[in-house]
C-alpha cells in the first residue's frame, strides 16, 4: 500500500526555535526572550536571540525543505512579530516576513500549514496577567483575524494552538516555563479554559470570513495505561486520560469538559471562572473544527500512588518528559518499565501506543479528522568521517510511519504526518544538545546547514508515498 495521494508528508517548526532576529525589524519582546534570560532557566544560558538564524537564512531553508520532497512545511507565527505589544499596533515588517516565508515555500509548491500560538507570547500581554487574565482572549482573537486577512489567500490550513498542556502545566504547575507559577492548580485551570474560548472564538472569525480552508488545534497526544491490569492502576489510567487527554480534546470536539474531571474541580473548589456565554461558544463551535493536530512522542505508564507526593516544582532537569513525577493531585505516578525501550531522554519509543491511543480517540470523539502535527526522535546525532548518521531517527519515523499506514487500513481519518522537526533547533529548556532535525546546524561553522542520513531516507519515502514501509 502507498499512502494515499491526500495525505501530506511534512516537517515543522516553531518560531521562537529557529527565528532568531529576537529584536529586528520591529518585533516585540515574548515571554521566552524574558525568561531564558533568567539565570538557570535554560541550557548554559541558551536562548532565541539568534537560534538557527533562519529569519536571515530562510531562502536556504526552505530550498532545502524542497530538495528532500516536503510537500508542507508547518511553521508558526510570532504573534510579537505581528502585533509587537499584542494588542495595539500592527508591524508591517512582520507581514512581510511572513508572506516572504509562505511565497518562498508555495515557490516549490510546499503547502504551508500556520501555527497561530507555538509558546511565545508578547511580554506585554504576559505583564497584564497572560491567558490568566479575560482580556487574552479578544486580544488573540484580534491577532489572528489580522493573519487571515493578511495570510489566508494563500494559507488554507491553520493550527490555533500548540501543545496546551505543555505550556499550562509548566507554566502554571511546575514553574519551568513562563511564566514560571510552581503548583497554582488554580491559574492552571483557569489559564486552559481561556486558551479553549480563544480557540472557539478564532474558529468562529475563521469561519465568518469564509477563506475556505480548514482550521484546527494541535494537542500533546500521550495517551495513558496502567503498567498492569489491577484495578487500582487501570483507575490511574483513566484518571490520567480524563485530565491529561479529555480536558483537552473534550471541549474542542464536544463542547463540555469531562464530567469526572469537572465533579473533582468543584470538589476542590479549582472550577475556572467561566460564564455562560463562554460555555455557549464552546458547545457552538465543536462541530466547526475540521481536524484535530496530534503530537505525539510517547505514551504514558501509570501507577496508583497513596502516599502524598513530593512537590512537583521542577528544575529544568525534571521537566523533560521523562517519567517519574507524580500527577499535580498525587494521584498516580509516571513510571518507565523494564519490558520497554526509551531514548537517551527517558522518552519510551512505543508505536503500538500510538495504534491503542489512536483507537481510543476514535471510539471517544467518532471519525474525526486528524493530522500527526509533531512526531520524531531527539537525540545526540553521531557524526562519522564528517556524515551525520542518525539511524536511531530513521528507524523511530519508520516505525511510527508503519503505524500510521495501519491505521489508514483500519478507517482511521489520517491525512498527513509532520516529523518534527525540519531542521535541528533550539530546544526551549535544552539548547542545542537534543537534535531532532533531518537538517544538521553546525553552531561552531557559521550555523551551517548539511544534510543527515534521515534527510535522505525521508525524501525517498515521500517520492515512493511509503510503499516500501
Amino acid at each position: 500500500m502507498k499512502f494515499p495521494h491526500d495525505f501530506l508528508f511534512g516537517a515543522a517548526s516553531a518560531a521562537y526555535q529557529i527565528e532568531g532576529a529576537w529584536n529586528e525589524d520591529g518585533k516585540g519582546i515574548t515571554n521566552w526572550d524574558a525568561f531564558s534570560k533568567i539565570p538557570g532557566k535554560t541550557f548554559e544560558g541558551t536562548n532565541g536571540d539568534v537560534a538557527i538564524d533562519h529569519y536571515h537564512r530562510y531562502p536556504e531553508d526552505i530550498k532545502l525543505m524542497a530538495e528532500m520532497g516536503l510537500e508542507s512545511y508547518r511553521f508558526s507565527i510570532s504573534w510579537a512579530r505581528i502585533i509587537p505589544d499584542g494588542d495595539g499596533a500592527i508591524n508591517e515588517k512582520g507581514i512581510q516576513f511572513y508572506n516572504n516565508i509562505i511565497d518562498e515555500c508555495l515557490k516549490y509548491g510546499i503547502v504551508p500549514f500556520v501555527t497561530l500560538y507555538h509558546w511565545d507570547l508578547p511580554q506585554a500581554l504576559e505583564d497584564k496577567g497572560g491567558w490568566i487574565n479575560k482580556d487574552i482572549v479578544n486580544a488573540f482573537a484580534r491577532y489572528a483575524e489580522i493573519c487571515y486577512k493578511a495570510f489566508g489567500d494563500r494559507v488554507k490550513h491553520w493550527i490555533t494552538f500548540n501543545e496546551t498542556v505543555v505550556f499550562c502545566t509548566l507554566g502554571y504547575l511546575n514553574g519551568a516555563h513562563p511564566p514560571g507559577y510552581v503548583n497554582d492548580a488554580k491559574k492552571y485551570f483557569q489559564a486552559t479554559h481561556h486558551v479553549f474560548v480563544a480557540h472557539a472564538r478564532v474558529i468562529q472569525i475563521y469561519k465568518s470570513l469564509k477563506q475556505y480552508g480548514e482550521i484546527g488545534i494541535t494537542h500533546v497526544f500521550n495517551p495513558a495505561y496502567g503498567v498492569d491490569e489491577k484495578e487500582e492502576n487501570q483507575q490511574a489510567a483513566f484518571h490520567a486520560n480524563n485530565y491529561q487527554t479529555f480536558w483537552y480534546y473534550d471541549p474542542i470536539l464536544k463542547g463540555e469538559y469531562p464530567t469526572y474531571v469537572i465533579d473533582a474541580l468543584r470538589e476542590k473548589e479549582l472550577t475556572p471562572d467561566w460564564n455562560e456565554e463562554e460555555l455557549a461558544l464552546l458547545r457552538e463551535m465543536a462541530g466547526n473544527n475540521d481536524f484535530i493536530g496530534l503530537n505525539y512522542y510517547q505514551p504514558a505508564r501509570v501507577i496508583k500512588i497513596d502516599e502524598p507526593a513530593e512537590s512537583i516544582a521542577m528544575d529544568r532537569d525534571k521537566s523533560t518528559g521523562r517519567p517519574g513525577n507524580p500527577s499535580f493531585d498525587s494521584y498516580y505516578r509516571t513510571v518507565m518499565m523494564d519490558d520497554k525501550v526509551y531514548t537517551k531522554w527517558g522518552w519510551e519509543i512505543s508505536a503500538e501506543g500510538f495504534m491503542q491511543g489512536l483507537r481510543m480517540i476514535k471510539d471517544r470523539y467518532g471519525d474525526v479528522k486528524l493530522y500527526i502535527t509533531e512526531n520524531g526522535l531527539g537525540d545526540e546525532d553521531p557524526i562519522i568521517e564528517g556524515e551525520i548518521v542518525d539511524v536511531p531517527r530513521i528507524k523511530y519515523i519508520e516505525e511510527h510511519l508503519r503505524a500510521v499506514k495501519l491505521a489508514i487500513q483500519e478507517g482511521i481519518n489520517l491525512k498527513g504526518y509532520y516529523a518534527w522537526s525540519v531542521i535541528d533547533l533550539l530546544s526551549w529548556l535544552n539548547g542545542y544538545k537534543k537534535q531532532y532535525g533531518f537538517i544538521y546546524v553546525d553552531h561552531k561553522n557559521n550555523l551551517e546547514r548539511r544534510k543527515k542520513l534521515s534527510f535522505h531516507w525521508y525524501k525517498h519515502i515521500i517520492a515512493t508515498r511509503g510503499e516500501e514501509l
